[in-house]
């Protein structure tokens, strides 16, 4: 029902003598849920006992109902293309719009929302980047004409895993009921019991997971001889008619990685090495999914023997659709 019949009647029944509540009483009776609520009444009733008998609403003047033009929804997105961080309140200054009309225009209208931009480690002169481009379309190509196997593809990378597990912001966040605190997380201290993981696997699952002893160095003798060599030996129980025939290795390009002894080892294996670009942590998996992967779902150790057992047995039961 349109609000002039509602003051239409709340008139007739004010000239009449009624008081708002009565008339409130009468309304309901007649509409149920659907009648003005008592207040609205109570103003409208006092209205016209001053003698004021208009029932329609004074002109109101300054902005329009709406202020979700063409226009504005152009000045919300030039403001977001020439500073992609801005906030509400930058938005806010430049547009003269208020804090509601730039939330619908950015959500309901350009589709957009604000990510956490992604940590990189370096930034990639155009060469880098035209060099990664290169060596994924090759490593690509290989596999698209089935000159290279996925199967075939080992990867591996060291990582510092700690006793204590503390979840990242978001997997700390619960829920609390009113006049509750949030919980506490201890921040970790800087020398804090902690593993140097060395972690070997290929699409059928795990091959090794070792953790360095401490006082131990890893440099190049090290990985070839305590990381390298047992993979090697893994590959072969598992392989025990081609061997490493075909397996290539994807690490990247750290010092104890990228050196003669390490290279003369691989070759003398018959192992391809598959070339990693500089600063380019998102084309290893163990950077961007398996060690991840290992923290999130660790729990609390105790001593560095129940830390190597229980990565060790996060490594080897991942289901291997999920390798």
């Amino acid at each position: 029902m349109e609000k002039e019949p509602y003051r239409f009647y709340i008139r007739t029944r004010t000239i009449l003598g009624m008081n708002a509540a009565t008339i409130h009483e009468e309304l309901t009776r007649a509409y149920g849920e659907e009648a003005v609520c008592y207040s609205t009444v109570q103003k409208w009733s006092k209205f016209f006992r001053e003698g004021k008998m208009e029932i329609e609403d004074n002109p109101r003047s300054g902005r329009p109902v709406s202020k979700i033009t063409l226009e504005n929804i152009q000045l919300v997105q030039r403001v977001i293309q020439e500073d992609p961080h801005c906030t509400f309140d930058d938005i806010e200054a430049e547009t003269e719009l208020s804090r509601g009309t730039i939330s619908r225009i950015i959500h309901d209208h350009l589709k957009m929302k604000k990510v956490t931009s992604r940590w990189v480690p370096h930034e990639l002169t155009l060469e880098q980047k035209q060099l990664r481009v290169k060596i994924c379309k090759e490593n690509l190509a290989k596999l698209l004409n089935n000159s290279w196997r996925l199967c075939d593809i080992v990867t591996g990378d060291e990582s510092w895993i700690y006793f204590r597990q503390i979840g990242r912001k978001a997997s700390n966040a619960c829920w609390t009921g009113e006049g509750e605190s949030a919980g506490t997380v201890v921040r970790r201290e800087q020398y804090e019991p902690k593993l140097l993981f060395s972690i070997f696997f290929r699409s059928s699952g795990g091959l090794l997971v070792h953790s360095m002893a401490k006082g131990m160095k890893m440099d190049r003798f090290y990985y070839r001889d305590n990381c390298l060599k047992r993979v090697v030996k893994v590959i072969k129980e598992q392989r025990p008619k081609t061997g490493t025939h075909g397996i290539k290795l994807l690490h990247d390009g750290a010092k104890a990685h990228g050196n003669k002894e390490v290279e003369d080892y691989l070759e003398q294996e018959g192992i391809k090495v598959i070339p990693h670009p500089s600063y380019s942590p998102d084309l290893s998996p163990s950077d961007y999914w398996l060690n991840d992967y290992i923290k999130r779902n660790l729990e609390d150790q105790k001593s560095a023997n129940s830390l190597h057992h229980a990565v060790t047995n996060l490594v080897f039961s991942i289901p291997e659709k999920r390798v």
